[in-house]
């Protein structure tokens, strides 16, 4: 087996993957691999829920 792999971080199970509420729909969404460098930023689940956020009526 190769040493390369040995410095990375353990991989986590899809259950314990950080969650947030989207605040257009209110879904809860988990963290996604491309959200990597800006999860702290992140507000909304979907591009859809983040066009839409002027029209949160309130779910």
């Amino acid at each position: 087996m190769s040493n390369r792999h040995q410095n990375l971080p353990a991989a986590r199970r899809k259950g314990q993957l950080p969650t947030k509420v989207c605040l257009t729909c209110g879904l809860p969404f988990e963290w996604r691999k491309k959200w990597l460098t800006v999860w702290d930023e992140v507000r909304y689940c979907s591009e859809r829920c983040r066009r839409n956020r002027h029209l949160n009526n309130g779910h």
